[in-house]
């Protein structure tokens, strides 16, 4: 059932948010690989090292970088890091059922997405860009967030599409888990990114989708 997002508050223009409650309904097996292995293949068909930055889904979300105050040819967006190793040749790996699903739609899309471990975010939520100070250990390592577009829950900064927040940080023993997907918006609407999640989650055969959410930024008032 389809729910907006009444807690989520944006205070940055052009994104819109996806969100979906995952769990894993079965070992991983040859559906998840062979939707790795397809989704991988597409993007070299589309997309070279030269020219995916000018892939008008990349370009945008470059764009939603510099507006929040982020140089994204210096922090990437994780979408455009995933699909810069998988157009030189790598493979999208294989990590944990849930993972691997936000990989490949990240993939697909060209957008950065997240999973986060049931229990490990509180609402309400907040989108906006990182203030003087902030940080936390992302799955890097200590990441300061400053200038960078960030989700923040009841007790801060959650998420940065760039890098992860190791405290939300899937699991061997996690079997339930938020996704979220950061939409520029104009460019993807969230009905088609939820279309083509749940088309992927019926090839992998590994994941139950209960239930998804989404939540657009406010139109830009022409009082600002």
């Amino acid at each position: 059932m389809d729910r907006p997002l009444l807690d989520v508050r944006f205070e940055l223009d052009g994104w819109a948010l996806l969100w979906a409650d995952l769990e894993v309904a079965a070992d991983a097996g040859e559906g998840l690989a062979a939707l790795r292995r397809r989704v991988a293949e597409k993007a070299r068909e589309r997309s070279t090292p030269e020219n995916l930055p000018g892939v008008p889904v990349v370009k945008a979300m470059r764009h939603l970088f510099r507006a929040a105050g982020c140089d994204p040819t210096r922090y990437r967006p994780s979408s455009e890091a995933l699909l810069r190793r998988i157009v030189r040749g790598e493979e999208i790996p294989a990590i944990h059922p849930l993972v691997d699903l936000s990989n490949t739609l990240s993939a697909a899309l060209a957008v950065p997405c997240c999973v986060m471990s049931e229990g490990t975010f509180a609402a309400p939520f907040v989108f906006r860009a990182g203030r003087p100070g902030e940080s936390y250990l992302s799955l890097r390592g200590p990441f300061n967030l400053e200038g960078k577009p960030i989700l923040c829950d009841a007790n801060g900064p959650l998420d940065c599409p760039i890098t992860g927040n190791d405290k939300v940080k899937v699991t061997a023993a996690t079997r339930r888990a938020r996704l979220v997907v950061y939409l520029p918006s104009g460019e993807i609407t969230c009905e088609e990114a939820r279309d083509v999640l749940e088309r992927q989650a019926a090839e992998a055969r590994v994941v139950k989708i209960h239930r998804t959410a989404a939540r657009p930024a406010p139109p830009v008032s022409s009082e600002r």
